[in-house]
């Protein structure tokens, strides 16, 4: 895993043996154990990895108009209860133009309005709750809702 794994040779003098994983892939998910010996002495942990990611179909940039599927994975092994996805930290209750569906939200029509801070939240059935944001890019044209634009003789017009 190196160079994406490193130790704070400093913070073990504290006592500290955190390990740092930097960037979290996929594959990382699982069960990590740490065992330190001191004297006769030896102490272990162990930790587990969970990993969520939200992924967009079709790649970025999106294009205004054009359909495209936000999808929310965990590594949980737990059934999957629900799904809930949140804009801009509001509740998106399903529609015409949003579709949840295991995991995944559908937005059939993006308007630039849907650029912004999408967030999965993934509740099962222990009750545990995961949750994971994904910045939206939408490309369109956001300019006056009227197509005609004034301009008087030697100024600029945008």
């Amino acid at each position: 895993m190196r160079p994406r794994v490193s130790v704070q040779d400093s913070a073990l003098r504290n006592g500290n043996f955190s390990l740092r994983i930097d960037p979290v892939r996929s594959e990382d998910a699982g069960l990590y154990e740490a065992q330190v010996a001191y004297n006769t002495e030896v102490q272990s942990c162990q930790v587990e990895l969970g990993v969520i990611t939200v992924t967009l179909s079709p790649p970025s940039p999106v294009v205004e108009n054009e359909p495209l599927l936000l999808s929310c994975n965990s590594s949980h092994r737990a059934s999957l209860v629900e799904t809930r996805w949140f804009h801009n930290g509001r509740l998106v209750p399903p529609s015409g133009t949003f579709c949840s569906l295991h995991g995944a939200l559908s937005i059939l029509r993006p308007a630039m309005s849907d650029a912004g801070s999408w967030c999965c939240q993934l509740r099962y059935s222990d009750n545990e709750i995961i949750s994971a944001t994904y910045n939206l890019q939408i490309l369109g044209f956001d300019g006056p809702t009227n197509p005609v634009v004034y301009a008087a003789p030697g100024s600029a017009a945008d």
